[in-house]
């Protein structure tokens, strides 16, 4: 029988889930078993997976998982060196020139095991079957208001925390804006997913973005109007061939732009079209000064959606379990073409 064992995550300020208790009891109907670990910090309880008869493992067990099982996590594993033996599904971050990536498949390839990287799960046209894009930029869209508030009052974004919902969310973007005019906001990837959750958190907060998709930046640059906006979104993941939107020369260059919203976050990338800071912010500072007078912040968190766990956790398990229940055969469909991304990029170390 197929085993399919969801892991507690292990990063800090992540509590999101790739398959909701409902989820699981259609899993268990397939013929798939499922076991789930205790987590502190899952965002939905136990108890539905208690109900939908999931055996249940302790937190953080999965090294010692039986070694036929499929071990599911969103975020990366503990950086710690050791093999993997299981095959494993979660965003791996290793595929596009990213320079920490050659170290987990290095474990991969010690350890024997298999990445289905979440990120390449796609249909026969390429299309991914899931994605939390929507809730990235929703979230990141608001991270960036947050700073740029944060900017008018003389300071930088402070901690953030988890949100019960989106209503709440928005209620706390109220506060901070009270008052204020709102910014100019500019998306570069406005009709992708990503693009259209950041372009929803901008019209709830009264502000029309200017809407940049590909057409828009087929030029390769340079892009002056970016710098002509109090806000810029980048919603679009680093690939071979995206221009830079901003680069070194514009932290000198005459400027409104002051906030940055990363929400692709590819710092380490080879192709990041933002190349202004070096390393990715996160909860207890989530915006990063790269420069002082006049000021600019880079917000570039790159677990976004935990934002909203709930929410965000129940629309990505929606999307993603059709693919789940064919866990059964995986030299066919989706998994078959992860795995061929994964063999391939393996050849390359």
């Amino acid at each position: 029988m197929t085993h399919l064992w969801v892991r507690a995550e292990q990063r800090p300020f992540e509590e999101r889930v790739g398959l909701t208790p409902e989820g699981a009891a259609d899993l268990r109907a397939a013929g798939i078993d499922v076991t789930v670990e205790q987590s502190s910090v899952r965002a939905i309880p136990l108890e539905g997976y208690e109900r939908a008869g999931c055996t249940i493992a302790p937190e953080n067990s999965w090294p010692d998982a039986p070694q036929d099982a499929i071990i599911f996590g969103l975020k990366e594993l503990p950086d710690d060196g050791t093999p993997l033996p299981h095959r494993h599904i979660m965003f791996g971050h290793a595929f596009k020139g990213q320079h920490s990536g050659r170290a987990l498949l290095e474990r991969f390839r010690t350890g024997g095991g298999t990445l289905y990287d979440l990120e390449y799960l796609v249909d026969t046209d390429g299309r991914r079957v899931a994605a939390f894009g929507y809730w990235a930029g929703y979230a990141g869209a608001a991270l960036a208001f947050k700073s740029w508030a944060a900017q008018q009052s003389g300071g930088i974004c402070p901690p953030v925390a988890t949100y019960s919902g989106k209503h709440a969310l928005l209620a706390d973007l109220a506060r901070d804006l009270d008052g204020r005019s709102p910014p100019s906001a500019i998306i570069i990837g406005a009709l992708g997913r990503v693009g259209a959750g950041a372009a929803d958190l901008c019209t709830a907060m009264g502000v029309n973005p200017t809407r940049w998709d590909m057409a828009e930046t087929a030029s390769g640059g340079p892009f002056p109007e970016i710098l002509g906006h109090d806000i810029f979104l980048n919603c679009i993941f680093a690939r071979p061939g995206t221009p830079v939107f901003v680069p070194q020369s514009a932290l000198d260059a005459p400027r409104r732009l002051s906030v940055v919203g990363d929400v692709a976050c590819d710092p380490d990338s080879d192709y990041n079209p933002v190349p202004i800071y070096a390393e990715a912010t996160d909860w207890a500072a989530p915006a990063l000064r790269v420069h002082a007078s006049p000021p600019m912040d880079v917000m570039a968190i790159d677990n976004l959606p935990s934002l909203l766990p709930v929410e965000s956790s129940m629309d990505y398990a929606a999307q993603l379990l059709p693919s789940l229940k064919t866990l059964g055969n995986l030299d066919a469909g989706v998994w078959q073409r992860a795995k061929i991304t994964f063999t391939d990029a393996m050849k390359g170390l």
